[in-house]
């Protein structure tokens, strides 16, 4: 059975921080998330691209799956539009749920897509992105469909509304609204769009009893990007703090190198 089912069905919304590569995955597992998100922006960022829909899908499927084998929580991915049309899409699926996706969302903006915070957004026609996800939920054994509009920003709450009811008529497991910037947002989400689960794209303080049930936070990746312009600034100036000598340690450890040398020693050949 698909482990995020079990806990989404659970009263408390699921929060998975975005992460980008293994590392990031064991650390946010480490530090207690019961779930991680594979954030396509910052997959593009750690590859120097910006999120305008330049990765491919196999790229984005090679990213599922190390990701989702450095870890044993589940994996939310971003698969932006499922890279073509509803016979695309239906592969995408099938991509992702062999590299290892508990969930995966796709989006109904025109390729070539832009971040969702991004302006300038267009969206393509309700009943493309509804054959988009009518095929996606077909062609799913356990992975979970989650249909995202970019709606809001071009056409506004009627459109959206619209879209989210439609997406989850056709089958998908939760909706999400992108572009939530504000607490005026996230409220009209939530009144707007009752009694069907909905993923959460912010860092805003979810109300109760607003039919939540996964949030993706970036805080992670933003603060990271702070601290390593603040360290790269640092070392380059001499003026960073001295290690205390743990953090090899501690990385290696994390990363599961003794576990490693040991399998490597346990079949050396004499």
């Amino acid at each position: 059975m698909n482990a995020l089912k079990s806990l989404l069905a659970a009263a408390d919304p699921v929060v998975a921080p975005f992460v980008c590569d293994g590392l990031q995955a064991r650390i946010a597992a480490q530090a207690g998330f019961e779930a991680v998100y594979m954030t396509g922006f910052g997959t593009a960022a750690s590859r120097g691209l910006p999120d305008v829909g330049l990765l491919s899908a196999t790229e984005m499927i090679n990213a599922v799956q190390f990701l989702a084998d450095s870890v044993d929580v589940p994996v939310i991915c971003d698969a932006d539009t499922g890279y073509g049309n509803a016979l695309n899409v239906q592969r995408t699926v099938r991509a992702y749920e062999r590299a290892g996706a508990s969930a995966m969302h796709i989006e109904d903006q025109v390729w070539p897509k832009r971040c969702g915070f991004l302006q300038g957004k267009e969206v393509i026609p309700l009943s493309d992105m509804l054959s988009k996800v009518k095929a996606a939920v077909d062609a799913r054994d356990e992975i979970l469909i989650i249909a995202r509009t970019d709606a809001l920003q071009p056409e506004g709450w009627d459109s959206v509304v619209e879209r989210v009811v439609s997406f989850h008529e056709a089958g998908a497991d939760l909706v999400f609204v992108d572009g939530i910037r504000s607490r005026k947002d996230l409220d009209d989400y939530v009144q707007n769009v009752p009694g069907i689960p909905k993923l959460y794209n912010g860092t805003l303080a979810v109300p109760e009893h607003a039919n939540i049930g996964l949030i993706i936070n970036p805080t992670t990746m933003l603060t990271l990007f702070a601290e390593m312009q603040r360290v790269f600034k640092e070392v380059r100036e001499g003026t960073a703090a001295p290690l205390t000598g743990s953090e090899f340690v501690d990385m290696t450890s994390l990363l599961g190198v003794p576990e490693a040398l040991a399998v490597a020693d346990r079949f050396a050949m004499e």
